[in-house]
């Protein structure tokens, strides 16, 4: 929980960064409300690390912050397509850790946590699922996908289905 508390800092970073490197449109309101989800998420996950008499990782905080600092100003240098792609394959990450996260709350007895993990992964499955529709058919998603490994067209088709 420690990790994903600070990873849910470094995409509300990166996000802030994001929106405002966009023109204005749907795609940056939808990038507005991710990050205010992600808040939201943080928010959840330090209450968490609260009822399990735990604090955020000061080194995972820092480096966090950095990252999503760098992130924040990559956004308006590195054109349109690579910040949707990163999103999208860090969104499919988050996924998977709040769904881990609810299998050791269970196993830990601890079913009260539940609730909000599934919600927090069925969050983030729609932002990856915003993301994938974005980065779908542009040029550069071939070699995006050889050189970093994460490919949005299977979870365009999981949707659909």
């Amino acid at each position: 929980m420690q990790l994903a508390y600070s990873g849910e800092k470094a995409a509300a970073l990166a996000y802030a960064g994001h929106w405002r490197s966009l023109p204005q449109g749907t795609a940056r309101d939808t990038i507005i409300r991710i990050e205010k989800e992600e808040v939201e998420h943080r928010q959840t996950v330090g209450t968490m690390l609260k009822k399990l008499g735990e604090k955020p990782a000061f080194w995972r905080e820092v480096l966090m912050g950095t990252i999503g600092r760098l992130a924040y100003i990559g956004c308006f240098f590195t054109g349109w397509f690579l910040p949707m792609y990163f999103a999208g394959k860090l969104e499919h990450e988050n996924v998977r850790e709040y769904d881990v996260a609810a299998v050791h709350a269970h196993a830990l007895g601890m079913d009260e946590l539940l609730p909000a993990l599934r919600h927090m992964s069925k969050t983030e499955a729609e932002h990856e699922l915003f993301f994938s529709e974005q980065v779908a058919g542009h040029w550069a998603l071939k070699p995006a996908r050889q050189v970093f490994g994460w490919d949005p067209l299977p979870v365009i088709e999981q949707y659909r289905q």
